[in-house]
Order: structure tokens, then C-alpha cells, then sequence
């Protein structure tokens, strides 16, 4: 589909770097319920690089998967962008405004240019369709393709994410399948147009480890095969290690933190991130001295809910470093490093 219905976005906008496939800025997302309002996604900031993997990593109910329903423009009602921008450049090089383009040019958009793979395949899959037919579906949605050649597109992208007996496997429905392999016909569906950036949503979560592996690998390869950028949203660090470029940690609908996955595991820079990594299980770490195994030390208290927020700083309640200024103005995201940001005035004692 030929993209001359796209609006540009102002020229200042357009000036995305050559390297950059999406950019959030300042991106608020809230949830209206009457006179009340849910800021799930509080002013997010974020950047997703061509051919590299930015990780969005948070508990539940810190804003992650809204922050990619808004991208997609997939919000259930009653939730609505109320401000910031997305910036997103098409393949023919147009810069559009994802959150406030219109629906026509949307919908085009997705599956060709931005897929989706969603934490469970069974509730994604449609039951009453074979694997193929849905592929096929999504092919010929967005290609002009017979129904042979969207079968063979089908089978090659069932190929391509390495599922045993293919051509058998295109006409046996969802519930025939593994978890494990209902994952990769989600990874087939989202990557059947080619797109150039893939937004994986907890795409593990129900995944057994050695399946969880797999599916990682799978995901590196495709990656390097063809070129795609990944915005990959989970909740676990360890995972975000095996795949991640870039991380950005947030908390209670803001970025609390935001640096390469190797700085970031060094020397976090947050007492939150610091807090799940020490979630995160490791064997030399958690041995005591007596050769028992230590128990990990969880993070205190739980996610505020983003209808009662602190005043402060949302983690203050939670942190071992908290002082009066903490509770009394929300920080803002300041440099901790080259790269490096955090939202924490106290950074420098970490």
C-alpha cells in the first residue's frame, strides 16, 4: 500500500538520526474514568535503534505494556494518548506521528511496518482458523499475493522459525500445538510481512526455561537475518541480558532509568534496578559461606497504584536510600554517565 496519505510531521520532528526507527517523546498515556484520571504512561521517553533491541523492562503495573498497546495504537477504552509524540519512519523514508495519525494509514501500518507478538499465543491465535490460513491472512491483508503464493509465503515463514514438518504443521489449528511451537506460529504470523520493527510483549513468560531459550535464540537470528528492530517489553532482567542492546527500566508509568545492558548491569544507577537485580538468581552471589544456598532479597512494599501516586519520587515508600527531599518533589531524569540516565537525586551513592 502506497503511503501518500501519510502526514509529516513538523520539519523539527522529521530530523530523526539515520539509525533511528521509533522515538517516543515524552509519551502519556492515561486511562479517563470521569473526573479521574490513570497516568499509566507519564511523560516516556524512548528510542529504538535500526537492526538493535531497546529492552523495557518493570513489575506489573509499571506503564511497559501500555507504553507498546499506545505505539501499536491498540488501547482498550476508556485509555487515550493525551500527549507527547511517537515518531516512526517508514520504509519509504516519511516520518509520521504514531499517536496522532489516522486510523486508515494505522492500519496499514501494522503488520507491515510494525508487528506484535503478544504474551499468550492461545489468546492471540484464532482457534477456528488453521496456523496457515492466519498467515495467509495477514499476507494477503497487506501484499498483493494470490492465495498460492501467500500458502508459500505461509510455509516459509513456519521454515524460517524452525518448526518440524511445516507443510504439515500450516493446516493443523492452534490447539494441536505446544505452547512452545504456538509461539513460534506468533513469531511467524508477526514477521510474514517483513517488518522493521517487532514489538515482543513478554513473549517467554509462558514459556518453560529450555522453550524460553529457544525462542530467544530464534528471536537473535531473525534479527541479524533480517535486519529488524525489537522493542522487547518483560518484567525479567535475566532475559533482558540474552537479548538486549538497550534497556530502559521503568516504574509506575515513567523511564526510572535508561543505559546499554552493559553499563546498566554494572553499575546500575537506580535503587529500583538495583533492587531487580538482586531478583535476579545467581549461583556464586547466593552461595553463604557455609555452602547453604541464601535466599534473594526482595524489594519491599509493591507498585503504587498510578491513581494514588506518591508526591515525590513514586519509589521513595520502597528505597533504602530515601531522604525528606525524595518525598517532596518528583525527580527528574539526569546524566549518572556517558549514555546513562536515571531518575534517582541520589545516584551517586550507588
Amino acid at each position: 500500500m502506497a503511503h501518500s496519505a501519510a502526514v509529516p510531521v513538523r520539519p523539527e520532528a522529521a530530523m530523526l538520526a539515520d539509525d533511528v526507527m521509533l522515538k517516543a517523546d515524552d509519551l502519556q498515556t492515561h486511562f479517563i474514568m470521569g473526573s479521574r484520571a490513570a497516568k499509566s504512561v507519564d511523560g516516556v521517553s524512548l528510542t529504538v535503534r535500526r537492526g538493535e533491541t531497546l529492552a523495557v523492562v518493570g513489575e506489573s503495573g509499571s506503564g511497559k505494556s501500555v507504553t507498546s498497546l499506545s505505539i501499536m495504537r491498540l488501547l482498550a477504552h476508556p485509555g487515550r494518548i493525551v500527549g507527547g509524540r511517537i515518531l516512526y519512519r517508514l520504509r519509504d523514508g516519511t516520518v509520521v506521528d504514531l499517536a496522532t495519525t489516522g486510523q486508515k494509514l494505522m492500519r496499514s501500518i501494522r503488520g507491515r511496518e510494525i508487528a506484535m507478538i503478544f504474551q499468550e499465543p492461545m489468546t492471540s491465535l484464532n482457534p477456528l482458523f488453521t496456523v496457515g490460513d492466519q498467515i495467509m491472512e495477514m499476507v494477503r491483508l497487506h501484499e498483493p499475493v494470490s492465495r498460492n503464493e501467500a500458502r508459500a509465503r505461509a510455509l516459509e515463514m513456519l521454515e524460517l522459525v524452525e518448526i518440524p514438518a511445516a507443510a504439515k504443521r500450516l493446516d493443523q489449528y492452534p490447539h494441536e500445538m505446544s505452547g512452545g511451537m504456538r509461539q513460534r506460529v506468533m513469531i511467524a504470523l508477526a514477521l510474514a510481512c517483513r517488518p522493521a520493527l517487532l514489538i515482543a510483549d513478554e513473549p517467554t513468560t509462558a514459556l518453560d526455561v529450555t522453550i524460553q531459550a529457544q525462542i530467544l535464540d530464534l528471536m537473535r537470528r531473525l534479527q541479524r537475518e533480517i535486519g529488524m528492530s525489537i522493542l522487547f517489553v518483560t518484567h525479567n532482567l535475566g532475559v533482558v541480558a540474552e537479548i538486549a542492546h538497550e534497556v530502559a527500566v521503568m516504574y509506575a508509568g515513567r523511564v526510572v532509568e535508561q543505559a546499554s545492558v552493559t553499563d546498566l548491569f554494572a553499575r546500575p544507577k537506580h535503587p529500583y534496578t538495583k533492587g531487580l537485580l538482586a531478583c535476579i538468581p545467581d549461583p556464586k552471589r547466593d552461595r553463604a559461606t557455609d555452602g547453604s544456598r541464601r535466599m534473594l532479597d526482595p524489594i519491599p512494599g509493591s507498585v503504587p497504584s498510578i491513581m494514588a501516586l506518591p508526591r515525590g519520587c513514586s519509589f521513595a515508600p520502597r528505597c533504602p536510600l530515601v531522604e525528606p527531599a525524595c518525598e517532596a518533589e518528583p525527580p527528574v531524569l539526569e546524566r549518572a554517565g556517558v549514555n546513562h540516565l536515571t531518575r534517582c537525586r541520589r545516584h551517586e551513592l550507588l
